[in-house]
């Protein structure tokens, strides 16, 4: 995907686990590892700003794109992502949202 997360680098400089943040952030550890692993099909705005409150950055700081390679897109068969974890099909939000 286009999309990379680069969730992993703020947390390294905010040196902050996992767990603390999908705790600041009112989303389960599950989710935000489906959201930092790039395996998520969207993300709501209200838990990307929730992500930017708590880690004090802009979403671009969290996000950015990257044009695909065109031998890569090839070479993986068109099968990298085809929706094999739990929930890799659902927006990744705050619950009751």
């Amino acid at each position: 995907m286009p999309i990379v997360v680069d969730i992993d680098v703020m947390l390294a400089r905010r040196k902050m686990s996992v767990g603390e943040l999908a705790d600041r952030v009112g989303i389960t550890p599950a989710n935000l590892a489906v959201l930092k692993n790039g395996r998520a099909k969207a993300v709501r705005f209200s838990t990307l700003a929730a992500l930017c409150e708590v880690l004090t950055c802009q979403p671009g700081d969290l996000l950015r794109w990257e044009a695909e390679d065109a031998e890569d897109a090839v070479g993986a068969g068109g099968a990298v992502g085809a929706g094999g974890a739990v929930g890799a099909n659902e927006a990744v939000g705050a619950p009751g949202e």
